[in-house]
């Protein structure tokens, strides 16, 4: 069991660092900057988190992402249904592509490759590959990996393409914080716990979050979530990211940490150029099409979106829209490759 000292040491370097990249301007600061702190400690230091310090971070994350909708909101996530699930079994099949590159350079099996080199999430992607028979410390420090780079290049990507746009569709005025948010607060965590008991998909973010998005869209928030908290939900998302890139995770595969590396850039680049049209086609915002179909998990893509206040619900739709095609599209998807010569 970490001692508090480390959890307290941890913590305290990854607000330094979330500081450092604020006052130097960096896009998604709070998160990247501690990322990159904790990571730094982890390469010579023992590191570790407060218990519940992510869980706490995706509650605050589900609670800020479900103000953002509200019934007009809602009806025109719905209403990109079509360019969501197209959106999804491209990205899905994009794996197809890379796996080939990833198999060769890291010398594993292609049922292995296809699973490390798909963006579906890492707890996903290991459950499913788990499942398959693919080798699960290979899954993970791939996607673990995969999801960093696309942490790193992601935000910058979008300040460049849409500064400060928000699009009127996609966005509603943030809620005036009231003296309701404890139990706001307090709400989202019941709420998550019992998502957890029934082994609900990222329990601790989507709980709360479908929460506040039923209370918005009937016009009921009782608070909004301050900026702070999210930039607190940053820092608690981005610590727990870097204190997995210990010394000895990094150098543990030097096969497979190149074969992650050049596979997420040939899949940031694929989907970023197949988003442009895609969002063009079905007149979406272009930059919120990107971060959706960004090879990016879940909560660090939302919470993105959050940062930049870059269309929230169509990037969180993007990306549940795939979670969901993954638990049901991966194995024929699979399978198709196998006959086709492609996997």
């Amino acid at each position: 069991m970490p001692s508090w000292w480390v959890q307290a040491r941890t913590a305290l370097i990854a607000v330094i660092g979330g500081g450092v990249a604020a006052w130097l301007h960096i896009p998604l600061p709070w998160m990247i900057g501690a990322m990159f702190a904790s990571a730094a400690l982890a390469w010579s230091r023992e590191v570790a988190a407060f218990k519940g310090a992510r869980e706490g971070s995706l509650i605050l994350l589900g609670l800020g992402l479900g103000q953002t909708f509200n019934g007009p909101v809602i009806a025109a996530v719905v209403g990109a249904a079509p360019a969501l699930i197209l959106a999804g079994v491209i990205t899905i099949a994009s794996g197809l592509v890379v796996s080939r590159l990833f198999m060769r350079l890291a010398s594993t099996d292609s049922r292995t490759g296809f699973f490390c080199a798909v963006p579906g999430g890492i707890m996903v992607m290991a459950v499913l590959g788990q499942r398959a028979g693919a080798d699960l410390p290979s899954i993970t420090l791939a996607q673990t990996l995969r999801m960093v780079m696309v942490v790193v290049v992601f935000p910058p990507l979008i300040t460049w393409l849409a500064p400060h746009v928000a699009d009127t569709a996609f966005s509603v005025p943030r809620p005036q914080v009231t003296v309701w948010l404890p139990a706001l607060m307090a709400a989202g965590a019941v709420v998550a716990i019992v998502a957890n008991r029934f082994r609900f998909a990222n329990p601790w973010m989507l709980g709360p979050c479908f929460m506040a998005i039923g209370l918005s869209a009937f016009d009921a928030m009782p608070s909004g979530v301050p900026v702070p908290l999210v930039d607190l939900a940053q820092i608690g998302m981005g610590m727990s990211l870097g204190i997995r890139l210990t010394r000895s995770f990094i150098l543990g595969s030097q096969r497979l940490l190149v074969a992650s590396v050049l596979s997420t850039l040939v899949l940031c680049v694929l989907l970023a150029v197949i988003a442009v049209p895609l969002a063009l086609v079905f007149g979406l915002p272009v930059a919120g099409a990107v971060l959706g179909m960004a090879p990016g998990g879940m909560p660090e893509m939302a919470i993105t979106a959050k940062a930049l206040d870059l269309a929230v619900p169509l990037v969180l739709g993007f990306h549940l829209t795939r979670v969901v095609l993954c638990n049901l599209l991966i194995g024929p998807i699979w399978r198709i490759g196998v006959r086709l010569g492609v996997a």
